[in-house]
């Protein structure tokens, strides 16, 4: 009897591995109806999962190997890939091909996987020559790929909504000659906040834009849950490609129950979220600790308390396949 029970289980762990394993090939092309994000067959899909840091402060946790880990541990079903756009000697204004070679490691290792991945042009600041070039290159290159995902300005802090969305569609356009439907998100003004700015006055013109909301949660409370809520009711797709539930420095202690009530509100709206991040900075937001080996096989030691906690998270709430 025992015997069979441990078939079964084994069964069920194979079962759920496979589906778990072609996560795309199940879902497919996404697209935007409504303020919903859909499947190929137009059915509700949320996507959760982790951001690497900073490709330009933390490049050796940017290889296949980690995100397979990040897929098969984690249970993501999205990676996003931080390009850092001017911070450090790494970064792309520095060194683009190293960069580049980065970002396409993750991606690579997430079509490899069957996962959506994000690929983030990662500044709080205006570079729309470098911007247009890399979207350019990277968008002919991965546009048959239903995995892939833009993000084509991170956290504008200063800049006005005007001045995003000018930027904004620039870069749209540059993406929607070479791919005409994977999905582009697109920042507001100051640091992902103010998105009752594009509510107001959202880009016009192109199918499958979301915007990008980020929160940290033991600093944004229910006011921008509020201001998201109003956003959407007005027709505006929110992604929530970045959060935590630390302060919004990245640093000091976790809020678990403020992260609790954030995480409960994207679940009751079916948003996308991404958990910031896979790095091994010592602060509370990266989820490593410097003992973490680059290629994943992280074992509980090697994470501090945000990544189990998120670990956790992404178990429980990761059960579409």
């Amino acid at each position: 009897m025992n015997s069979k029970k441990h078939f079964f289980a084994l069964t069920l762990l194979l079962m759920f591995s496979i589906a778990n394993a072609q996560f795309v090939k199940n879902h497919g092309q996404l697209n935007v109806r409504g303020t919903q994000l859909v499947d190929k067959n137009n059915n509700p899909i949320v996507l959760r999962g982790m951001s690497f840091g900073w490709h330009s402060m933390w490049p050796r946790f940017y290889n296949e190997k980690a995100v397979s880990w990040l897929k098969k541990d984690f249970n993501c079903n999205v990676v996003r890939a931080a390009m850092g756009i001017e911070l450090g000697e790494w970064s792309y204004v520095k060194n683009p091909e190293f960069s580049k070679q980065k970002i396409e490691a993750v991606v690579n290792g997430a079509i490899k996987s069957d996962i959506y991945v994000i690929i983030d042009w990662h500044s709080h600041n205006i570079n729309l020559k470098e911007a247009k070039e890399f979207f350019a290159e990277v968008s002919k290159k991965y546009a048959k790929y239903p995995n892939i995902i833009y993000e084509i300005f991170n956290e504008p802090d200063h800049e006005s909504w005007p001045e995003v969305k000018a930027y904004s569609e620039e870069v749209i356009k540059i993406i929607r000659e070479n791919d005409a439907h994977n999905i582009i998100l697109v920042g507001s003004p100051h640091w992902d906040q103010d998105v009752d700015l594009p509510a107001a006055d959202p880009i016009k013109g192109f199918d499958n834009i979301m915007y990008t909301m980020h929160f940290y949660a033991a600093t944004h409370g229910k006011e921008l849950r509020d201001r998201t809520d109003n956003a959407i009711k007005s027709g505006l797709p929110i992604f929530v490609s970045e959060s935590a539930g630390m302060e919004a420095s990245g640093d000091g202690s976790l809020d678990l129950k403020a992260w609790q009530e954030y995480i409960d509100w994207m679940e009751d709206r079916k948003l996308s979220w991404i958990t910031w991040s896979v790095s091994d900075k010592d602060e509370t937001c990266s989820i490593l600790k410097k003992s973490a080996k680059s290629e994943g096989k992280w074992k509980e030691e090697d994470l501090k308390e945000s990544g189990i906690k998120v670990r956790e998270f992404l178990r429980k709430y990761n059960t579409q396949d």
